[in-house]
């Protein structure tokens, strides 16, 4: 696995997001399932793993946690505060006691005396950055986490952030069919010298799957609430698949690998963190790092998915409110 930096330390360039293995999509795996994934990934080479409070609302750190503890010296170990489930219901929360307290309960479910990088999961837009960013600062300080990291903010609040304690990483969306952060928050990150991590590099499926079917998803998938797989804008978008796949074909990998590698390309601070449930998708995630795209295969594909081919938004109304990236001109 090739490693890019993330502050000061060298983390592999395909990490394994582990939202999937405990909600979102459907159903999740069984814990003995779970934990397969996360040991394959460690066979395969991954450094890089990324959990959260909100994920299974703590369940995905207490699987993350015990099944990497015997690998902890050798891994990056990432988590998320700021959004978290409160009576079974998600609340975005950046005021500093919250944050201490969520962080005291991710210590004890991933097993662990620090965490090699925080997220602010969500900016509460009713809290100061400042602040938040503040009592990050001081878990640092207190030696409970490395590194601070931002998710789903612009270039100006990063800026803001910047100012009261370097930033190691912004993770946003990131993929050829939600390309926001090519707005600002991308090159912000290369003037600070920050990571960018994409989360969704393959677009929730959609660039991994032809044969995707929203109305054979799961009663619990969360992507029965995002527009572009509700129709009209889904039966639209699935019209790009087929040239997509020749691309795919023609530059002689998966399609899946095909956005990898394209993100992978884009720049080199940027890291992806695909997420997945089976072992046969993981190993071809994985090869994707092994894969050099043509200049020419980089410009079909872009000319073919992009935010302007792409039908809806990434977001409903009410979520796009709640976060702070950037939007082209027909988003706003």
């Amino acid at each position: 696995m090739k490693t890019r930096k993330i502050g000061q330390f060298d983390a592999g360039e395909i990490g394994l997001g582990c939202m999937n293995l405990s909600h979102a999509y459907g159903e999740p795996p069984t814990l003995e399932a779970g934990v397969r994934v996360l040991h394959k990934a460690i066979d395969l080479g991954v450094t890089h793993f990324d959990s959260a409070a909100l994920y299974g609302f703590g369940r995905n750190e207490a699987l993350v946690g015990p099944a990497l503890k015997p690998f902890r010296d050798s891994i990056f170990l990432v988590s998320k505060c700021g959004m978290q489930g409160v009576d079974g219901k998600r609340v975005i929360d950046g005021r500093p006691e919250t944050l201490r307290a969520t962080l005291e309960m991710s210590l004890r479910r991933l097993e662990t005396d620090i965490i090699d990088l925080y997220y602010l999961h969500r900016w509460d837009k009713a809290v100061p950055i400042e602040a938040s960013v503040g009592e990050m600062a001081r878990m640092v300080e207190a030696g409970k986490i490395r590194a601070i990291g931002l998710s789903e903010v612009s270039a100006a609040t990063l800026k803001r952030a910047q100012a009261v304690h370097p930033i190691a990483a912004v993770q946003s969306e990131y993929s050829l069919w939600s390309r926001n952060a090519e707005i600002g928050v991308i090159d912000a990150c290369a003037q600070i010298g920050a990571a960018f991590v994409a989360f969704s590099p393959l677009a929730r499926g959609y660039l991994a799957d032809d044969a995707l079917d929203p109305e054979t998803f799961a009663t619990k998938d969360i992507r029965y609430n995002m527009p572009r797989f509700q129709p009209p804008h889904f039966s639209t978008n699935a019209k790009l698949l087929p040239e997509y796949l020749r691309i795919a074909n023609a530059a002689g990998c998966t399609p899946g690998q095909l956005a990898l590698a394209w993100a992978l390309q884009k720049a080199p601070h940027i890291h992806i963190i695909p997420g997945t449930t089976s072992l046969a998708h993981l190993e071809e995630n994985v090869a994707a790092s092994a894969i050099t795209l043509s200049p020419e295969t980089i410009a079909r594909v872009e000319q073919l998915i992009n935010q302007s081919t792409i039908s809806g938004p990434r977001y409903p109304a009410t979520v796009q409110a709640e976060i702070d990236t950037e939007q082209f001109p027909d988003e706003v």
